[in-house]
């Protein structure tokens, strides 16, 4: 068992006794549910969470629409058979309207009819349907975004009198406790190794980050909400920080160095450090010389020795991920979250500390710290007892860059003063954009 429940199996080590796990594939007929289990379902469940999905930024077409849009379908067929159902909270994402610069709580009508989707790509063979993609997608960046808006309105089309409401989380990174690289999580761990050293972002861009632990306690109270109120529609709750407790691109990523350096990884490949920067053909340029000539050259070395290349294979991986991410990094929406704040309102002050998902109650530095000793220990697997160790590693790099810096310095400012003298003036600001941190 993941150790996300080592909590609850030290205070309430009987509490995992009532979870009845079951099999299940929400991109298989009935979702892969046996016959007797969907009898359980129909006879015991009264609240329904929807979170399963396929959250790949580069997923096709056709896999997005199975997993994110008819297993939606499936489930809601499910939940018209439930008896005593009391609440179903469907999980989506903010950016499912993200071709809008200004999101409400509403279900905005989509491009194409859900259906219509559906059944193309159960005629269409892979080659056609990764043709049509970009025109189907239009303004929005992947297949993700698109599938979720659809599946919002198909949801309230397939619902009929079902107590409904969503649920649409910002970007989640999660605190403290991490499993996964998906999101910005992939490139700070980069960063933390010292190997991602510049990235495409607009600084002045709202970050707008959302801990996972957040999402989780509003979508309980969401249930409780649905259960009790009976309400004749979707009720959509947007979950971010954005409007309430703004931080900035700049804020964040200064905020990671700082806590990379107090907390620092093991065996880091250069002092970890970068550049945020606005201008694509700057960074792409930067990219080539300190990701993609260094990772070659390293991948060469391996070759000599007898070790099999793995630098490039990387580099090329994180430079995937940043191209998806910089579509939310270089831009700025505004979700309006007066449902959420109303649904707050209404809870008592134990409620509210119990299940806390008040985004001003956010402390920016204390949550990034956490979420950068999370990525520590639980991506990395390292004990906090190995923090003295790597404190004297990161030390060791950071003399060898600054000696490094240095050389650098001395070198260019050698070839401009030779230059000058017969003429000739080399771009120094140039040369410090490409080859400083």
């Amino acid at each position: 068992m993941t150790q996300l429940f080592n909590r609850i199996r030290k205070e309430q080590p009987l509490a995992v006794n009532k979870v009845i796990p079951i099999e299940g594939d929400i991109t298989r007929p009935d979702l892969g549910i046996s016959l007797s289990d969907q009898n359980v379902i129909t006879r015991m469940v009264s609240i329904v969470f929807h979170s399963a999905a396929t959250v790949r930024f580069d997923e096709v077409l056709k896999v997005s629409v199975k997993t994110n849009m008819v297993g939606t379908k499936q489930l809601v067929q499910l939940c018209h058979r439930i008896i005593k159902l009391e609440a179903l909270v469907h999980v989506s994402t903010a950016y499912c309207n993200c071709d809008r610069p200004e999101v409400d709580e509403v279900i905005y009508s989509p491009p194409y009819d859900p259906e219509h989707i559906i059944q193309c790509m159960e005629w269409m063979d892979d080659d056609l349907v990764n043709t049509v993609t970009p025109k189907l997608i239009g303004n929005r960046p992947n297949t993700y975004t698109f599938t979720k808006a659809l599946a919002e309105s198909m949801l309230m089309k397939e619902c009929g009198n079902l107590p409904v409401a969503i649920v649409r989380p910002s970007i989640k990174p999660e605190i403290g406790w991490l499993d996964n690289v998906n999101g910005p999580t992939v490139i700070i761990a980069a960063t933390a190794k010292g190997f991602f050293r510049t990235i495409l972002c607009h600084e002045d861009k709202k970050a707008d980050l959302i801990p996972v632990d957040m999402v989780t306690n509003l979508t309980i109270c969401v249930a409780w909400r649905t259960a009790t109120t009976k309400s004749d529609s979707i009720t959509v709750y947007n979950c971010s920080s954005g409007v309430q407790n703004p931080i900035t691109w700049k804020q964040f990523v200064d905020c990671c160095f700082r806590n990379i350096r107090k907390h620092p990884l093991e065996d880091m490949v250069w002092y970890p450090g970068g550049t945020i920067r606005s201008n694509s053909l700057v960074n792409s340029v930067c990219s080539t010389c300190m990701h993609f000539l260094p990772a070659h050259i390293i991948d060469i070395l391996s070759r000599v020795f007898g070790k099999k290349p793995f630098m490039v294979n990387i580099q090329t991986k994180l430079s995937k991920a940043s191209t998806f991410l910089k579509y939310f990094s270089t831009r700025q929406w505004h979700f309006n979250d007066d449902n959420t704040r109303e649904l707050s309102s209404i809870l008592s002050e134990d409620d509210k500390r119990i299940f806390l998902f008040d985004v001003r109650e956010i402390h920016w530095p204390t949550y990034i710290e956490s979420y950068i000793l999370g990525v520590r220990q639980f991506i990395f697997k390292e004990h906090p007892s190995s923090l003295p160790l790597a404190r004297k590693q990161l030390l060791n790099w950071f003399l060898k860059e600054s000696f490094v810096k240095h050389v650098k310095l001395g070198y260019t400012t050698m070839i401009t003063t030779s230059n000058k003298e017969i003429g000739v003036l080399i771009p120094v600001k140039f040369a410090e954009v490409v080859f400083t941190k």
